[in-house]
């Protein structure tokens, strides 16, 4: 589809900036470039974004790990969330929206990516920010919100009173899952290093198993829900601790690479933008119900930084550029 002209207010605009993607590779392989302005299509808009988010599918893309971005698509556009004012309005745009107005946005496209200072999304991937939320905490919780919330629930099928071991309790996905899985009325189980422990009990789990000390299958038994973020043999190994008709859920394998025992549903799945979802999340966090835990920030020019840090420093919670 092509793009709306550039209308008079988007010449008025500061130039475009954005992380790219020039090769595949850990060093030097990030640059962030000047970049065409984008311009909005049909009930789309364009974000002037303030904060956007390093997740582990951006460093994962960057090392060629990842099947979403090949050689042939480079230079290749990186991000996948974001958060800011609209800047331009699609010939369609709802009427209620307006220049200036705050939004967030999941990015589902890959060719689009939300590390830049300007982004094109479509109508079902942004919604407003309510009062009482900040921008940054809106431009991290985009991909993760999406990723737990669907996971859990649209995946896992978690119902109030069922239980649930989350892997990876204290990272960006898994301190998200905590929290809407104990709003949701389950039973919480997580697994963390020795350091999070306390603060992934503060985010409303029943038990916190550090995985440095204890093996889970020691502690737990019978669950309804295996949500895993981690893979390997600990996805192996969670099997063992579900019960009869029960479910794993995970972000890090294939179907077909885990042999389940009868009776258990194993799915892997990658989340999808939902307008609807990401209001929802941003409600609880409006409500205080829900916190995303910023762990570090950096200047987009210093990108490179940030997905380094998000690669190696196993931060809880999120890494955040800021525009």
């Amino acid at each position: 589809m092509p793009d709306t002209p550039l209308t008079n207010a988007a010449r008025d605009l500061p130039e475009n900036r954005a992380v790219m993607l020039t090769r595949m590779g850990k060093d030097g392989a990030i640059e962030v470039r000047d970049a065409t302005m984008p311009a909005p299509h049909d009930d789309g808009i364009v974000i002037r974004v303030e904060a956007a988010s390093v997740n582990p599918v951006d460093w994962k893309i960057r090392d060629g790990a990842a099947p979403f971005v090949d050689e042939d698509d480079l230079p290749a556009p990186m991000g996948r969330d974001c958060a800011g004012t609209i800047a331009l309005l699609g010939p369609a745009a709802h009427n209620m929206l307006s220049i200036g107005q705050r939004v967030m946005a999941h990015v589902g496209g890959f060719e689009r990516g939300g590390q830049a200072r300007f982004v094109r999304v479509d109508a079902t991937e942004f919604t407003a920010i309510p009062d009482g939320v900040s921008t940054i905490d809106a431009g991290a919780v985009g991909l993760i919100g999406m990723t737990a919330w669907q996971g859990l629930f649209d995946h896992g099928g978690l119902e109030a009173g069922q239980s649930v071991l989350i892997h990876g309790g204290a990272g960006g996905v898994g301190h998200l899952a905590v929290q809407l899985a104990r709003i949701k009325g389950a039973t919480v189980y997580a697994t963390c290093s020795g350091e999070d422990v306390d603060f992934v009990e503060s985010l409303g789990a029943k038990m916190v198993i550090d995985y440095e000390a204890q093996d889970f299958e020691d502690v737990v038994n019978d669950l309804d829900l295996v949500f895993d973020l981690i893979g390997g043999e600990v996805q192996e190994r969670s099997l063992a601790v579900i019960r009869d008709g029960g479910t794993l859920i995970t972000t890090v394998a294939e179907n077909d690479t885990i042999e389940a025992p009868r009776g258990i549903r194993v799915e892997s799945y990658m989340a999808s933008p939902d307008n609807g979802v990401l209001a929802a999340i941003l409600d609880h966090m409006k409500d205080e119900t829900l916190r995303v835990e910023v762990a570090k920030t950096f200047p987009l020019d210093a990108a490179q930084d940030g997905y380094v840090h998000n690669r190696e420093g196993h931060d809880r919670g999120k890494t955040v550029l800021l525009v």
